[in-house]
């Protein structure tokens, strides 16, 4: 499969497709946050107007997301697609997002034009390429000494009835929308077929639909699929996000391990990437605390219904209720974590588990 194919396909279906004028609340960027993200990898504040994000595959909504969370560092958005840049570029302009630098392109042949990275995302790209591998060497080139990588891939047998129904529509010949809808129409409501689309969110825009069944290459990994690529790398994993996936890094790698085995996984695989991290700051005398940048306008002094920024680590965040406000309102600014009491500590290893707060030297 070409770039020229992949090109063609969303030139024709820009994707994701979400209205113009869909917002979304800064809370719910928590982990798209670099100083957060360099804290928590690196055990490092970083200066976040020096900050350089790239969006490998930014489609036609991330970058928007991404400035969002990241105010004052530079955004550099790459995609194939003129019309996802066309629409992405739209998009930030509605809603007030200008740190943002747009590139049309291949980010593997753009390689000489773009900079150095501290944190670049990936997000359900490399799958779609002729040859991931060489792709995920070329993002780790572009990443700076601590860089991180988002990334997600489709797990193999998460994607095992999107890979069947895929397998039929080219058995089929069916190149465009209009037959598979109209498949749609006559499912049986009792029909798996029916079922899968009920429960298929992407299935409820033609742009979904289309990068679902009539994308022209997708690659699905195993967990040991997956690591065998990263290890052929220099990236370290830093930290699995998918759903029910567990901190330790090791564990989860044999947990998903396992779980493929049976043919039991039901999730994508989703984690951090880190090239050269120095890890995560122990809790010393001097060690600080500080609130992710992305929560300040949700421990304000006029917020008063309880909240919570939507789970996009795996598993449920705490709810920000009135006393949770007052106490991480506390980390605005930095805190010496040895001047917290025994149950502060503890109510502060919840929050860095959520990325709520993150530590540094």
């Amino acid at each position: 499969m070409s770039l020229a194919e992949l090109k063609k396909h969303y030139e024709a279906h820009p994707y994701p497709c979400y209205p113009l004028l869909a917002s979304i609340k800064r809370a719910d960027t928590y982990p798209m946050n670099l100083m957060a993200l360099w804290a928590r990898f690196n055990g490092e504040r970083i200066n976040v107007s020096d900050g350089r994000i790239l969006l490998a595959g930014s489609g036609s909504f991330s970058p928007y997301p991404f400035s969002v969370s990241n105010p004052e560092s530079t955004v550099d958005a790459v995609d194939l697609s003129n019309k996802n840049i066309l629409r992405s570029r739209l998009h930030c302009l509605l809603h007030r997002c200008f740190n943002i630098r747009y590139f049309l392109g291949d980010f593997q042949e753009l390689s000489q034009t773009l900079t150095k990275y501290h944190l670049i995302e990936s997000f359900g790209v490399i799958h779609h390429l002729e040859n991931p591998l060489s792709a995920l060497q070329a993002l780790q080139k572009l990443l700076l000494p601590g860089g991180i990588i988002r990334i997600m891939v489709y797990g193999r047998y998460a994607r095992r009835e999107v890979e069947s129904i895929r397998r039929a529509i080219k058995l089929l010949d069916i190149s465009d929308l209009n037959p598979i809808k109209k498949m749609i129409r006559k499912a049986s409501p009792e029909s798996k077929f029916r079922d899968f689309i009920n429960s298929a969110w992407e299935a409820e825009t033609d742009s979904g639909l289309a990068d679902m069944f009539l994308n022209p290459d997708v690659k699905t990994y195993r967990m040991s699929e997956f690591m065998e690529m990263v290890d052929k790398t220099e990236l370290r994993p830093l930290l699995f996000t998918h759903d029910g996936a567990v901190a330790d890094v090791e564990e989860e790698i044999k947990r998903m391990k396992e779980l493929d085995a049976a043919r039991k996984t039901d999730t994508n695989i989703i984690c951090y990437l880190g090239y050269n991290c120095n890890g995560e700051a122990k809790k010393t005398d001097k060690s600080k605390l500080i609130l992710n940048p992305s929560l300040i306008d949700s421990v304000s002094l006029f917020k008063f219904a309880p909240s919570s920024p939507i789970n996009r680590l795996g598993f449920d965040n705490p709810e920000i209720t009135a006393d949770s406000r007052r106490f991480l309102r506390r980390f605005i600014k930095p805190i010496v974590e040895s001047t917290l009491s025994i149950g502060e500590s503890d109510d502060v290893e919840k929050y860095l588990r959520a990325l709520y707060l993150v530590r540094f030297k």
